[in-house]
């Protein structure tokens, strides 16, 4: 079931097109993973998934309900966390807390309090004295205490530490495990391929590409050791293989993942006694989009 569609969503700024055909699906109980560089177009695209942006063009709906003209019905069932939180300064954190609440209709103290604890907050401190990071906790605490169907997050986890950022990977498997919905755009790869289900890739305003991780892998290169009891051959001779280095009786190596059979079978004739492989990281599927064209260490073909 489709939670939030956008067809060929166009958002033109003047002559400039920040977003062009942008077509993004999210079901229901799913984490969607949206990641691109800064300029990409992602922090768009969020701005007109909560109405405060109307599409050039295409269509965008959560709930099947239309973002711009009902924005209001829909902001009832989502919460929203920014990648830069401002907060009242005279206010103090638990007061903003249990403002959003209020704002919402919704208070479920028990959770916020538990929230509180495992974000290590304290409520009590103006807003005015926290940092980057507590202003950050303030609005994940306040999101993640609602009863929202869908969570919008972007780049929630600017200024926590690698504690927090593990706090909040349970709370998005939490809200998971209970079939809601959370669109997460972020810049931290390994949280992206830890949490997400699918991942739609955006560069200058347009999605490259969209899949599960697994549909994915196909666009970079598994690493690859291995130990033979004979000396390799000229494997920089095989096609598909690239940034070869020897450590010891070791050799390491990048492969296409379409040629590790044809790898394999060559290597099994010099004596395979260890062998090790790796799938390729999310953000080497990234770097791989964006980077230029790689050096191909070896012979026998090129990116």
């Amino acid at each position: 079931m489709s939670i939030l569609k956008t067809t060929n969503l166009t958002k033109k700024f003047g002559k400039f097109t920040a977003l062009d055909g942008v077509n993004l699906e999210l079901n229901k109980g799913e984490v969607l993973g949206f990641i691109g560089p800064n300029g990409a177009g992602k922090s768009t695209t969020i701005r007109v998934l909560l109405g405060i942006l109307k599409a050039t063009e295409g269509e965008v709906s959560i709930f099947d309900k239309d973002a711009w003209s009902d924005a209001v019905e829909i902001h009832k069932r989502i919460a929203y966390v920014p990648g830069d939180v401002n907060l009242w300064p005279n206010l103090t954190g638990g007061e903003v807390i249990d403002l959003f609440a209020k704002l919402r209709g919704s208070s479920n103290t028990k959770k916020r309090d538990e929230l509180i604890e495992k974000f290590d907050l304290d409520p009590t401190k103006k807003c005015r004295t926290y940092s980057k990071g507590n202003r950050q906790k303030i609005a994940l605490i306040a999101a993640f205490s609602s009863d929202a169907d869908l969570y919008i997050l972007d780049e929630p986890t600017s200024g926590l530490d690698p504690l927090m950022e593990n706090v909040f990977q349970e709370c998005v498997r939490d809200v998971k495990s209970e079939g809601k919905s959370v669109l997460l755009s972020s810049h931290i790869l390994s949280e992206v391929e830890k949490l997400c289900d699918r991942v739609s890739i955006i560069r200058q305003g347009e999605i490259i590409e969209s899949g599960s991780l697994n549909e994915l892998r196909h666009l970079t290169r598994t690493q690859m050791l291995v130990e033979t009891r004979e000396p390799l051959g000229q494997l920089g001779n095989l096609k598909g293989i690239y940034a070869i280095q020897k450590k010891g009786q070791s050799t390491s190596f990048q492969i296409d993942s379409n040629e590790i059979d044809n790898v394999i079978k060559y290597l099994s004739q010099f004596g395979i006694v260890k062998l090790e492989s790796a799938p390729p990281t999310l953000e080497e599927l990234f770097m791989r989009h964006y980077e230029g064209t790689e050096d191909r260490v070896g012979a026998g073909g090129t990116d």
